[in-house]
C-alpha cells in the first residue's frame, strides 16, 4: 500500500454560512469538475421565476418554507424537504415568507450550459 495523501472531509453549517440575501447573488459553496452545490437566501416573495436548467436540479429547504412548481403541479415545502427537477424541466420557486435552500446541479456543468456567443 502505497502512502496517498488524505483528504480531509469538506463540511459546511448551511444555516450559518453568510449567504448574500436575494436572488442576485447566489452563494457558490462548492463547484467541481462533476456538481456545483449553490446557497440562496430568498426574501420574503422572492422568486426564482420560471426557467430550465441544463443539469438535474435537487433543492433542500434549510429554513423556511417554499412553493415550487413544475409541469402544472405545485408543492409547498418547508425544513428538510427535498426535490428534484429533469434537466430541461420547467420550473419555478418561490417564498412568501422567505427561504435558505441550497440547489444542487449536476453533472456540471451540462453539455450546452454555456451558450457559444
Amino acid at each position: 500500500m502505497g502512502c496517498g495523501r488524505i483528504r480531509r472531509v469538506q463540511h459546511w453549517n448551511l444555516t450559518a454560512v453568510d449567504a448574500p440575501r436575494g436572488t442576485r447573488d447566489p452563494f457558490v459553496i462548492f463547484e467541481d469538475a462533476g456538481a456545483r452545490a449553490v446557497l440562496i437566501s430568498l426574501d420574503a416573495g422572492q422568486a426564482l421565476g420560471d426557467h430550465q436548467v441544463k443539469e438535474n436540479a435537487w433543492v433542500s429547504v434549510i429554513q423556511g418554507r417554499i412553493d415550487a412548481t413544475a409541469g402544472g403541479e405545485t408543492v409547498e415545502l418547508g425544513p428538510g424537504g427535498f426535490l428534484h427537477f429533469e434537466p430541461g424541466e420547467r420550473h419555478s420557486i418561490e417564498s412568501p415568507d422567505g427561504a435558505r435552500i441550497l440547489l444542487m446541479l449536476a453533472p456540471w456543468p451540462a453539455e450546452g450550459h454555456y451558450q457559444q456567443s
